[in-house]
């Protein structure tokens, strides 16, 4: 799954345009490496925000099949770390 589509399906961002922008500002890393919102995420990734005041990192732990997820079963899909 693209990273812009996996952030906003397991709930980090509220709207898939809110991910993009920030995959277009560069504060997102996977396994520390900036990507692009094409970036297919695997199990075992680690995401790392970087927001103005700290940085919130997240480990895959499943990849969602549907488009959206309920904000309850968030931790079914990642951690943070």
């Amino acid at each position: 799954m693209r990273i812009d589509k996996f952030l906003n399906s397991v709930n980090i961002t509220k709207r898939r345009s809110v991910a993009q922008d920030m995959l277009s500002n560069k504060v997102v890393l996977i396994n520390d490496i900036v990507v692009k919102p094409s970036k297919n995420v695997e199990i075992g990734d680690t995401i790392t925000i970087n927001y103005l005041n700290e940085s919130k990192k997240y480990k895959v732990l499943k990849i969602p099949v549907t488009k959206s997820t309920p904000k309850s079963l968030q931790g079914e899909y990642i951690k943070e770390q």
